[in-house]
C-alpha cells in the first residue's frame, strides 16, 4: 500500500474560485503570450496579498476528457511551484492545446519561466 505523500502542497489557498474573481482580475490585467499559453497577470490591492492562480480551458480546446487532462496537467505543475507565485498578484492561464501533448518537463520549464517573468513584471505593475 502506497504511503500518503504529507508533503504535497495545494494551490487552494493560491486559487481564484469565482468568476466574479476572474472579472476583476481581467478588467485589472495585462495580457501576456508565451508559445504553449497566453495569461494574465493582474495587480492586487496589497503587496502582503498573497497570489492567485485562475486557469481556464474553454472548449475550442476539444472534448471534455482534453480539457480536463490540460487542467490536470498545468495544475500539477502550478502545485510544485506555488513559491515562485509574485505576492499581490493574480495569474490567469488560458493553455493552448499543445499542452495536451508537450513532454512534462517542457512544461514545467515554460511555467517555471512564466513564473518569473510575472515576478519581474509585478516588480513594474502600478498598484491601485
Amino acid at each position: 500500500m502506497k504511503q500518503p505523500d504529507t508533503q504535497r502542497q495545494t494551490l487552494s489557498g493560491h486559487r481564484l474560485s469565482r468568476h466574479a474573481d476572474y472579472q476583476i482580475a481581467y478588467k485589472a490585467a495585462r495580457k501576456f503570450q508565451s508559445h504553449l499559453m497566453s495569461w494574465f497577470m493582474a495587480p492586487r490591492v496589497s503587496v502582503a496579498e498573497t497570489a492567485r492562480v485562475g486557469l481556464t480551458a474553454g472548449k475550442v480546446l476539444g472534448p471534455a476528457h482534453e480539457r480536463n487532462r490540460i487542467k490536470r496537467r498545468m495544475r500539477d505543475v502550478l502545485r510544485k511551484h506555488t513559491a515562485e507565485l509574485p505576492a499581490g498578484c493574480d495569474l490567469i492561464f488560458h493553455p493552448r492545446r499543445a499542452v495536451l501533448n508537450v513532454e512534462y518537463g517542457k512544461l514545467e520549464a515554460e511555467v517555471v519561466r512564466i513564473l518569473a517573468e510575472a515576478r519581474a513584471q509585478a516588480e513594474r505593475l502600478p498598484r491601485q
